[in-house]
C-alpha cells in the first residue's frame, strides 16, 4: 500500500495509505505527536469527533489506537493565508463556523473550555520550564510566570464580562485545518487545467462548484468555548504558521464582511428562518468587539502551547520563535483592543 506523508501538521503525523493514485481511497492514519497528551484530552477529541460526523461536520472517524486515529480522507484543497482573504471562500468558511456552533449540547449549559485551558497551558510551562525546575528552560526574552499571571487573571476578569454565548467551538481552525472542495466534478476526472487553480473564478464561471463547500479537520481543541474566542482565533490565524505576518489581519472593513456571513447563517440555524435573518449593525459592531477582545486569549494561548511543544515536541518547526511571536502580538494588541467598546 503506497504512502503518503503530510509534512504541514505541528502537533502530530499524519499519513495516507491509499491504492488508487488520485488518493480517492485513501485512509488517513494519524500518529499522536510527543507528549501531547499534556496538551491535548484524546477522550474528548474522540467524542467530539463523532458528535461532529453525526452532524455532516466531519468525516468517518474507522478506529482509535493508543496512540492515533484513523478516518476517511477528504478531497479537496487545504487552504492557505492567501484563499482565507478571498471573500468568496471566507464566506463558506464564515457558514461551516456557524453549522459548528449552532450544534446544541443536549440540553445542558456547557462551560467554556478556554480557561480551564489557559490554566493548564501556563502551568505547565511554569512546572515544567520555569525557573524551580533543575534545568529552566524559558529564555530571557520570555515574559516571566508571575507576568502571566497577571494576564490570565485579567483576561478572565474582563472578557467573560462581554456576553459572548457559549457554543461548540473548533478552537484552532488555522487554514490548513479547512479543506475546500469545490471542484469534483472536474478534479477526479481531468485534473485542472494547466495554469488555472482550483480555486480559480474561470472553474466556477465554468459551472464546477455546484458541490463546493469548505470543511473542517482536526478536532484536538473542540470544545464548548466562546463564539468570539473561536472566530477571534480564526482571525489570528490569517497571519500564517511557518511564515507569520501579521499585517495580513483582516481589516475592520474584511471582518465586519465576514462576521455579517456568519451571523447571518447562525441566526438562520439557530432561529430557524432560512433566508429571512435580518442582522443589525448594533449585532454586528458587539461581535466586532467581542472578536478582537478574544482574539488576545489566543494568542496567549498558544504562546504557551509553543513554549511546552518546544520543550517536547520531535516535529521540525520553531516553537520557541512562534511562541514568542504571539506573546508579542498579545502585548502589541492588548492597549488596541482594550479601548474598543460594546455599543450600549
Amino acid at each position: 500500500v503506497p504512502t503518503q506523508l503530510f509534512t504541514d501538521g505541528i502537533t502530530n503525523k499524519l499519513v495516507a495509505c491509499y491504492t488508487d493514485e488520485g488518493l480517492a481511497d485513501a485512509v488517513l492514519v494519524r500518529v499522536y505527536g510527543r507528549r501531547t497528551e499534556l496538551l491535548v484530552d484524546r477522550e474528548t477529541e474522540l467524542r467530539n469527533f463523532q458528535v461532529l460526523r453525526a452532524h455532516g461536520c466531519a468525516p468517518d472517524l474507522y478506529c482509535a489506537f493508543q496512540n492515533g486515529l484513523c478516518y476517511q480522507f477528504l478531497p479537496g484543497i487545504a487552504l492557505g493565508p492567501e484563499h482565507v482573504r478571498d471573500p468568496h471562500i471566507f464566506r463558506l468558511v464564515a457558514r461551516e463556523m456557524a453549522r459548528v456552533h449552532a450544534i446544541h449540547a443536549n440540553g445542558s449549559l456547557p462551560r467554556p473550555i478556554l480557561w480551564q485551558k489557559l490554566h493548564k497551558y501556563l502551568g505547565l510551562v511554569k512546572t515544567e520550564l520555569g525557573p524551580k525546575v533543575s534545568d529552566p528552560s524559558l529564555p530571557q526574552d520570555v515574559p516571566s510566570p508571575e507576568a502571566l499571571e497577571q494576564e490570565l487573571a485579567w483576561m478572565s476578569e474582563s472578557l467573560p464580562r462581554l456576553g459572548s454565548p457559549v457554543v461548540l467551538c473548533h478552537n484552532d481552525l488555522l487554514c490548513k485545518n479547512i479543506i475546500y472542495d469545490g471542484t469534483r466534478g472536474l478534479c477526479a476526472s481531468l485534473g485542472h487545467p494547466p495554469g488555472v487553480s482550483p480555486l480559480s473564478p474561470a472553474l466556477t464561471a465554468a459551472g464546477f462548484a455546484l458541490a463546493e463547500r469548505v470543511r473542517f479537520i482536526d478536532y484536538e481543541y473542540t470544545g464548548y468555548n466562546y463564539q468570539a474566542f473561536d472566530i477571534g482565533n480564526h482571525f489570528n490565524e490569517f497571519a500564517g504558521v511557518k511564515e507569520v505576518d501579521y499585517g495580513l489581519y483582516p481589516s475592520k472593513e474584511m471582518q465586519l464582511q465576514w462576521l455579517h456571513s456568519y451571523l447571518q447563517a447562525y441566526k438562520e440555524l439557530t432561529q430557524g428562518h432560512p433566508g429571512d435573518s435580518q442582522v443589525s449593525e448594533e449585532e454586528l459592531e458587539t461581535l466586532y468587539v467581542q472578536v478582537n477582545k478574544f482574539s488576545l486569549a489566543s494568542h496567549f494561548l498558544w504562546a504557551c502551547w509553543g513554549l511546552i511543544q518546544d520543550k517536547y515536541s520531535t516535529i521540525d518547526f520553531n516553537f520557541l520563535r512562534y511562541a514568542k511571536l504571539r506573546f508579542k502580538q498579545y502585548f502589541k494588541m492588548k492597549p488596541v483592543v482594550a479601548a474598543l467598546q460594546v455599543p450600549k
